[in-house]
């Protein structure tokens, strides 16, 4: 009885072994695919918040105090540089006017009086010279009365969109009372922080005499259709952020772009022979980022690699790995440390364009 029993022992140990050395070679049999790490020009984007505002965005104030008497626009109306927008009342402006022009008239003829006895020696030169300087004086009081008449209109400077009103039909107003805003909204300027170690690159990378072209995130998600174009960067870092200010020049033919919007300036800056690997060939633990390195026994076994940038499918490799490294590129999960496997090498270009990577 004892016999039979070590014998069935025996039998059934010899097929656990059995069963797990066919386990064996069926784990080796699977094949996995691997790639290269490859070197290739490319293009990342950053983006930051930006504040979009007109080109001109003035204040519309009363240059005299008086009652509004016409409004002559609306809020929101789009105006022609030099349309009558308000008139206040010109009453008293209109009998300055009619006063000095009275005035201009009697050093006129006082005038050419003076010079008639003077050229016939009745009168001194002195009394000429004062009665031309009495004229020249009623001409600049004529000249003041017209102006102060003239700012009982108010006209647009440029062309442009009203805001809104801050006064009515009927409204008494001081002098430099706030009436509305006028926005020249033809070119806009996007204004945007970069911080400090970003505009180290981007000195460092762009070329100063081109023009850096950057893109317009708007607040639905949706990439304005016309590209700006980086005009001035400001002289000082803000020393509590850290940052400094950009601002780039947006044409806006359709005036889709109104002052006061925001948005993300997206800039891109183009990478020289970046080493890019799959974000998928890769897995993390404890915050740090590891590929699978297949060696020359075809035996799998983890690498820390550094992450320089992340684009869309993609890293772009700082350091941790070579073009000459082969990485697995699928099954991270079937596989353990120092594992032999069975693999297929995928050209790196074609893993590239099946990411539906776009890379100059």
């Amino acid at each position: 009885m004892k016999k039979t029993f070590m014998l069935m022992s025996l039998l059934a140990l010899a097929c656990c072994s059995g069963c797990e050395h066919h386990k064996e070679e069926n784990k080796e049999e699977v094949k996995y695919l691997a790639t290269h790490p490859v070197k290739m020009d490319t293009v990342i984007s950053e983006s930051y918040v930006s504040q979009i505002r007109s080109i001109q965005h003035i204040e519309l104030r009363a240059l005299e105090r008086g009652y509004l008497q016409r409004i002559f626009v609306d809020e929101g109306q789009y105006v022609k540089k030099g349309q009558l927008l308000f008139k206040i009342m010109p009453r008293l402006y209109e009998a300055e006017l009619k006063s000095a022009a009275a005035e201009v008239r009697f050093a006129e003829i006082e005038y050419q009086n003076t010079k008639k006895l003077s050229e016939e020696n009745i009168v001194a030169v002195n009394e000429l010279a004062m009665a031309e300087a009495k004229l020249e004086k009623a001409r600049a009081e004529l000249s003041l009365a017209q102006v102060h008449l003239d700012f009982t209109e108010i006209r647009a400077p440029f062309d442009g969109i009203i805001d809104r009103f801050h006064a009515r039909l009927g409204s008494l107003l001081e002098e430099g009372e706030l009436l509305t805003h006028l926005s020249d909204n033809s070119e806009m300027w996007v204004y945007y922080n970069m911080p400090e170690a970003a505009y180290l690159d981007y000195q460092t990378d762009v070329n100063r005499d081109s023009n850096v072209r950057v893109n317009l995130v708007l607040a639905n998600s949706k990439v304005f259709d016309y590209p700006g174009v980086v005009e001035t960067i400001e002289a000082d870092f803000n020393n509590e952020t850290g940052n400094i200010p950009f601002r780039a020049a947006f044409p806006n033919p359709g005036g889709l772009l109104r002052h006061g919007e925001t948005g993300n300036v997206v800039l891109s800056i183009p990478l020289k022979k970046a080493l890019l690997i799959p974000q998928k060939a890769t897995f993390e633990v404890l915050d740090k980022k590891y590929v699978y390195v297949i060696d020359d026994s075809n035996r799998v076994r983890s690498r820390e690699i550094t992450i320089a940038e992340e684009i869309p499918h993609l890293y772009v490799i700082a350091g941790g790995l070579t073009e000459d490294d082969t990485i697995l590129l699928e099954g991270l999960r079937l596989v353990r440390e120092q594992d032999k496997i069975i693999y297929d090498l995928q050209d790196p270009h074609a893993v590239m364009a099946n990411l539906k990577l776009y890379a100059e």
